[in-house]
């Protein structure tokens, strides 16, 4: 294991740990208190950490130039409070992607999980809580204490409301805009974004096998297109659905909505689709 290689023309503050073969290329500034796993590479022209910020880069993360991690948090009622930006191993943050650190308002935690992938331009705002594996493509931008839990995929040029969750393993359309919360397994696209079928061939090459897509799928479909409440839709799933964890998971995912699901459900007005 070799020493970290900094190119002369960057600034890190006093606070800055750099953790065995990181590399830091020209004109970089890294402020406040970062510590950066080994084997990190940022390229030249790249921002990280913020002078009241605490920011830890896990190992292995590709950031490009450009991009701005760990800035302070676009929100008006920030005051320099020290917050923190908590951020896995193995993710790659291309050119001109932002992830900002926390406010004071919940946990003070951003936090992004492993393996991501957060194309050029893209934006997670403060607060935010991005599981493992997450793709997010060009241009996509989420507001403040979005939580984007695992296996998700989002396409390019997408806008999330605030607060919005969206659940494991589901698949979102490129220039959709969210304002409810994705189903976990599905397929949402439009603006506003409805969950539009179950996200099949995105299960099947995770490894789900085909009886289990079947048994999710039949569970949306009782969701989205039944013509009970949602509490009804619910005890539908647990009683003609096969118990497995992922359908638990899915009944659990519905209760705890807070901002109501992506669907167009009419006998239901708190979960149905609708402008803030």
């Amino acid at each position: 294991m070799g020493s970290p290689k900094i190119h002369p023309t960057s600034v890190l503050s006093a606070d800055v740990e750099l953790d065995q073969d990181v590399e830091i290329g020209p004109y970089c500034l890294i402020q406040g208190k970062v510590k950066i796993g080994r084997g990190t590479f940022i390229e030249g022209h790249a921002t990280v950490g913020y002078r009241t910020g605490s920011i830890v880069l896990g190992d292995n993360n590709h950031i490009s130039p450009g991009a701005v991690i760990g800035g302070p948090p676009q929100d008006i009622s920030f005051k320099g409070e020290p917050t923190q930006l908590i951020i896995g191993s193995n993710n790659v943050f291309r050119e001109f992607s932002t992830v900002n650190l926390a406010t004071s308002k919940a946990d003070g935690k951003t936090e992004v999980g492993n393996n991501c992938y957060f194309m050029s331009y893209t934006h997670v705002g403060h607060d935010c809580k991005i599981g493992n594996n997450v793709i997010m493509a060009n241009n996509t931008h989420l507001g403040g204490h979005c939580e984007i839990e695992d296996g998700v995929v989002i396409g390019g040029v997408c806008a999330f409301n605030q607060f919005t969750k969206v659940g494991k393993n589901a698949f979102i359309a490129g220039s959709s805009t969210v304002n409810k919360d994705i189903l976990p397994f599905s397929r949402a696209q439009g603006n506003w974004a409805l969950i539009r079928a179950t996200n099949k061939v995105g299960l099947l090459r995770k490894g789900f096998s085909k009886q289990e897509v079947t048994n999710v799928h039949k569970a949306i479909r009782i969701i989205t297109m039944g013509k009970g409440t949602i509490d009804e839709a619910l005890a539908r799933i647990q009683s003609e659905c096969t118990a497995s964890e992922n359908i638990d998971y899915l009944v659990h995912f519905v209760r705890s909505s807070k901002r109501g699901l992506a669907i167009s459900r009419k006998s239901d007005s708190s979960m149905s689709e609708g402008e803030e």
